[in-house]
């Protein structure tokens, strides 16, 4: 089973939106993912607009892929280079740490990662 970055059984992201690298709600990883989707994020207006200034625009609906686009409050499974980028840029979203995959661990420090910890509740 695969791990937190609690060093626990890694728990659901988001259903609603679906999320993860193979859309089955967490962000699970595999060495095909090279983009390493194991960030559990809580999108924030600022990152989504950052994300669009670097190439990606997460809050764009793509309809020919069953995509909706992000809004802020979604849930989603980020690159952990793209979370990162985004802490250099002062953006970092919040984390679900819970959600938030070990593999992550190999871009950023749980440091980090705590200091965004999402308030959940």
């Amino acid at each position: 089973m695969a791990q937190s970055v609690l060093g626990e059984e890694l728990q659901p992201c988001s259903y609603d939106p679906l999320t993860g690298w193979f859309r089955d709600g967490c962000c699970n990883t595999d060495a095909q993912d090279f983009g390493v989707h194991t960030v559990c994020a809580v999108l924030t207006e600022e990152f989504l607009e950052f994300s669009a200034s670097v190439g990606n625009d997460l809050a764009a609906p793509q309809p020919e892929i069953g995509f909706d686009g992000l809004k802020p409050g979604d849930r989603w499974c980020l690159c952990a280079s793209r979370w990162a980028e985004a802490l250099e840029a002062g953006v970092a979203p919040p984390v679900v740490l819970e959600a938030t995959h070990a593999r992550t661990l190999e871009w950023v420090s749980r440091r980090d990662l705590e200091a965004h910890r999402a308030t959940i509740g």
